[in-house]
């Protein structure tokens, strides 16, 4: 016997991997230069230098220092470096002590979700499209998902929907932005009226509800445009980060959570924290790596390399009459699929090599992402493939 829960995980395919998968067997067959590989959100942009070199200063360290364990929610230093970085780019007062390093963004919303989770049919609303792992970690608490689709033109909270969906077993709403898998940056003006909308249900039902802020691509936004700093917007936020993005470190698995002091019962919440990832054996992040990221707190992101990705791929979509949401971040393009079957219109990409994710992994219909976090050649050699795509439905 097993458990019949985690058995039926482990068999059930993710579509974004299972692709991903695909196109390393088609690479082996016909050349990784014959396949156009948009499935993953794997950085193509290399780790800083300054990554580099605080890993090889650090391996110089004593090993008993450099590989043992560190206190369960990290090691102090590093908490307080992360706490000072953010006082300095958001004017805030957080401590080493209202933050938890943890082993990636999974590992921060796993945590998160287990923490906030008070019982059995708590709810957890979660706005659509959406990484799909969100549904599987917040039903693993035994807290029921609740998608509540985003505006489609503009991809933005949609504040009226989110108003009919909130009940009194909210426990909390979680926001992307920038977004994954659409590259929307969610507006002040948004975030604004969220805030209005969960502090009057909040009053309403007496309880507060909180906001999970997942922040992986927080450093990569284009031309400009404004990531609001969530907690200054609402109190009650809890904000989840990884650098695998921001410093190309996705293999690592190093983020944190920010338990910030003005959210309600604040040490509660961080001691519920600290319990479900001693529950979960989340605990006590990879040292190396937690010291590395001390040493790499304020390193900027190269963020050139996919602002000119992103405007190759939507020039040449736009030629060819794709449409398409012009991201502001991240490093997907949501395009809109030929058809109005996703599934079946990634398929026929497929023919053409040309590996994209249907929209139906993250829980809308009718579009496909594409992750242009590639090498510049490969957007450029595709063009002739999604031609041949889109004059198939031309015909």
């Amino acid at each position: 016997m097993v458990n019949e829960k985690m058995h039926a995980l482990g068999v059930e395919p993710s579509a974004i991997r299972e692709l991903f998968a695909y196109g390393l067997a088609r690479k082996a067959e016909i050349g990784e230069e014959n396949v156009f590989d948009f499935s993953l959100g794997n950085p193509s942009v290399p780790a800083p230098d300054a990554v580099r070199i605080a890993a090889q200063e650090l391996l110089g360290m004593p090993a008993a220092s450099l590989h043992g364990y560190s206190p369960a929610q990290g090691v102090p230093s590093v908490r307080a470096a992360v706490a000072a970085s953010l006082n300095r780019r958001f004017g805030t007062a957080y401590s080493a002590d209202d933050l938890y390093m943890t082993c990636g963004a999974a590992a921060s919303l796993d945590i998160t979700f287990h923490a906030l989770v008070a019982a059995e049919g708590d709810e957890v609303i979660v706005v659509s499209p959406y990484f799909p792992e969100y549904k599987i970690w917040i039903e693993k608490t035994d807290a029921r998902c609740v998608e509540v689709p985003a505006r489609e033109a503009d991809f933005q909270p949609d504040i009226e929907a989110l108003r009919a969906a909130i009940t009194e077993r909210t426990r909390a709403v979680v926001v992307n932005s920038p977004n994954n898998p659409v590259g929307t940056v969610y507006s002040r003006e948004s975030l604004e009226a969220l805030a209005a909308l969960l502090e009057e249900r909040s009053a309403a039902f007496g309880a507060p509800i909180y906001l999970v802020s997942d922040e992986p691509y927080r450093e990569i936004a284009y031309a400009g445009v404004e990531v609001p700093w969530v907690p200054s917007v609402y109190a009650n936020t809890i904000v989840c980060y990884s650098y695998s993005k921001s410093l190309s470190l996705p293999g690592e698995r190093i983020g944190w959570i920010l338990v910030p002091p003005a959210a309600a019962d604040a040490r509660d919440v961080y001691a519920a924290v600290c319990g479900a990832g001693r529950a979960l054996g989340f605990v006590c992040a990879p040292v190396l790596f937690q010291r590395v990221i001390e040493a790499c707190v304020d390193e900027p992101s190269d963020v050139e390399a996919y602002a000119e990705n992103r405007a190759l791929l939507c020039e040449g979509l736009s030629k060819l009459g794709y449409e398409y949401i012009e991201p502001q971040g991240a490093f997907y393009l949501w395009v809109r699929a030929l058809e109005p079957d996703a599934q079946a219109f990634a398929e026929r990409a497929k023919a053409h090599e040309l590996l994209l994710v249907p929209s139906d992994s993250f829980g809308v219909k009718g579009w496909v992402r594409i992750g242009y976090c590639v090498a510049r050649d490969v957007i450029e050699r595709s063009m002739p493939a999604f031609e041949a795509l889109a004059q198939e439905y031309a015909e």
